[in-house]
């Protein structure tokens, strides 16, 4: 579970430091965009309330805490998940990846009201609408690999 516990550290610090950095720092808040790469990477200010791509975004304060709520208990479930599981290192590292996202976007709602989305990377003409952050990255490697690495186990099944 050390390995868990590192890898949600070490992406929590990171989407946090990186957050701060361009929102704060940079004062992206304020500027809406910054070109990074032109045309490809380009930073760009973007508040989601909702769920993915500002689905069900409002400005509703209870959606605000019910998605706290309900980031704090995927990742107490999937920390629960992968103790029992006694899951391998592949496994291990996914779950701290999707837990630290979820812990580092459940931290923006709190603290901003929203999730810092900035990150816009476009390609081959065609302009990308959305943004998105470190915690996002984290959290869609995190699930793909517990699905890739859980084991596949059939239920009923007994191991050798």
């Amino acid at each position: 579970m050390r390995l868990v516990a590192w890898t949600l550290i070490l992406t929590f610090v990171l989407d946090q430091a990186l957050k701060w950095a361009v929102v704060v720092g940079l004062n992206l808040r304020e500027r809406l965009i910054i070109e990074v790469l032109p045309p490809w990477v380009h930073f760009t200010m973007a508040w989601n309330q909702g769920v993915n791509f500002g689905l069900f975004a409002s400005d509703s304060n209870l959606l605000r805490w019910v998605l706290v709520a309900l980031a704090l208990a995927i990742s107490a479930g999937v920390w629960i998940w992968i103790r029992r599981e006694r899951a391998g290192a592949l496994m291990q590292i996914s779950a701290g990846l999707l837990i630290g996202g979820a812990l580092g976007n459940a931290v923006d709602r709190v603290h901003w009201g929203a999730v810092a989305d900035f990150m816009n990377v476009t390609c081959c003409g065609l302009r990308n609408p959305y943004a998105f952050n470190v915690a996002d990255v984290a959290i869609f490697a995190g699930a793909v690999g517990l699905l890739l690495f859980s084991g596949g186990k059939e239920a009923g099944k007994k191991a050798p």
